[in-house]
């Protein structure tokens, strides 16, 4: 017996003991085999099932070289007979899988893989040999009208804009259906009440209000496409229209900011003036913000509003020990002036200070002047929204596909928004509103939403 049939054999043997061991230990505990055990089993039967397969075919092979060697010892071998032969001339060898060849590759490559077919194995390893000795001078480059460029248009890379984080998160109220211009009654002098002795007039004082006219604004932009733009290109409707759709959106923004961070007569500011601004300098000014709103308003503010920069500086800030102020989880070995709930996000950034949440846009202005923060006229902003309006509608008109050959398709995005301030005390600083919020206030007003 040769040495790789031995090796089969003892290989076979090996499985067969662990299947009776595993029979054993459950009959000595008086049990029935586990699904486990019952698993192991099972594969290892398989294994020993392909092993007896493949004994089989190698001790056949075994039995047929020992009648040939057997045979060959029967035939005298002291003569030698002697024959003249020309030489043998190859003149074309077909390749082992070929149109007429009865093999079949993918039958071969089962039998080799799964059977353990020597002969399939044999003719794999010749395929395999005559496709090294192939050669190939023909490249892509010779197919130019073929191997064509392919174009990734769902890939395709929008304009970068601001957004409209600022806008996402301050109160929203549907705007009329008509008019230009939008009246408000803001109340100037309130009821009074006062302790009312017996027999003695009660208080009585007026209730007098002012009339707030808030101007309607448009914002509109348009593209001109083609009709053959249209007609021939690959996604350019639904590109250019969103461009103009985050084209105003960003202007919205823009807009509501701008207005937002303009200086009011009576208003709170805080003002921090320093050619050097550090973060530990910095904090104080914020949670003197927070107090005049508290001490104006009778309320707190809802969120506060700042440029990413901003927002980056104060996170780069270390203390002494090289630590940082603002942690980007909660609960740390420190005590962190700002924390965060993981990565940094624009807009609602993760992130809070005296637990009031961080709003990042970019579209806050940034050239207030060097070593200049205030909290409300510059880059960081603390506001508490109350009334106000803020709402757009914006529509498109589809393209005209009856135009003549040359004409051109537009596409227009409006939109119709208030921005108007109103302010019944002194105003400060911005704070988060659910944007879905119109629940009515009874502290003072803010309006004027930026892009």
């Amino acid at each position: 017996m040769n040495s790789f049939l031995s090796g089969l054999h003892e290989k076979r043997s090996q499985k067969a003991d662990l299947i009776d061991a595993t029979l054993n230990r459950a009959a000595e505990e008086n049990r029935d085999i586990s699904e486990v055990e019952t698993a192991n089993v099972a594969a290892l039967a398989k294994e020993i099932e392909k092993l007896d397969e493949r004994i089989a075919q190698v001790t056949d092979i075994e039995v047929r070289k020992d009648a040939a060697a057997a045979l060959a010892a029967k035939v005298d071998g002291s003569k030698v007979e002697t024959r003249q032969t020309s030489p043998a001339r190859v003149t074309r060898e077909e390749r082992t899988y070929h149109p007429e060849s009865q093999n079949s590759f993918l039958r071969d490559a089962f039998a080799a893989q799964v059977l353990g077919d020597f002969d399939a194995r044999e003719r794999i390893s010749r395929h395999l040999q005559e496709e090294k000795i192939e050669k190939r001078d023909v490249g892509t480059g010779a197919f130019a009208g073929l191997v064509v460029p392919q174009f990734l248009t769902d890939l395709a890379a929008p304009f970068a804009r601001a957004g409209r984080p600022f806008a996402d998160v301050v109160r929203k109220h549907p705007l009329p259906q008509s008019g230009m211009v939008l009246s408000i009654s803001k109340v100037t002098t309130g009821s009074a009440v006062a302790e009312q002795t017996e027999g003695s007039a009660v208080q009585e004082t007026n209730i007098d209000d002012t009339k707030l006219d808030l101007d309607v604004k448009t914002i509109a932009g348009q593209q001109n496409v083609s009709r053959q733009a249209i007609e021939r290109g690959t996604g350019i409707d639904s590109l250019v229209m969103a461009d103009l759709v985050s084209a105003y959106h960003t202007k919205l923004d823009f807009e509501l900011v701008a207005q937002t961070l303009l200086d009011i007569p009576g208003a709170n500011v805080v003002d921090y003036n320093d050619a050097s601004p550090t973060v530990n300098e910095l904090y104080p000014k914020l949670l003197d913000a927070v107090q005049r709103i508290q001490t104006s308003f009778f309320g707190g503010p809802n969120y506060i509003l700042m440029h990413p920069r901003r927002l980056a500086f104060i996170l780069a800030a270390v203390d002494d020990a090289k630590r940082p102020l603002a942690v980007p989880q909660a609960n740390g070995p420190t005590n962190a002036m700002a924390v965060g709930n993981g990565s940094v996000v624009y807009g609602n950034s993760g992130y809070t200070i005296a637990g009031l949440p961080v709003i990042t846009d970019a579209n806050i202005a940034t050239n207030a002047g060097a070593g200049l923060i205030k909290t409300r006229s510059s880059s960081v902003t603390l506001k508490r929204f109350t009334s106000g309006r803020a709402s757009a509608r914006h529509s498109c008109c589809d393209s005209r596909t009856s135009s003549p050959p040359n004409s051109k398709s537009r596409w227009s995005s409006t939109g119709t928004a208030h921005l108007r301030r109103i302010v019944t005390q002194p105003q400060t600083p911005v704070s988060q509103e659910p944007a879905s919020s119109l629940r009515p206030s009874r502290f003072g007003t803010l309006s004027r939403l930026g892009s």
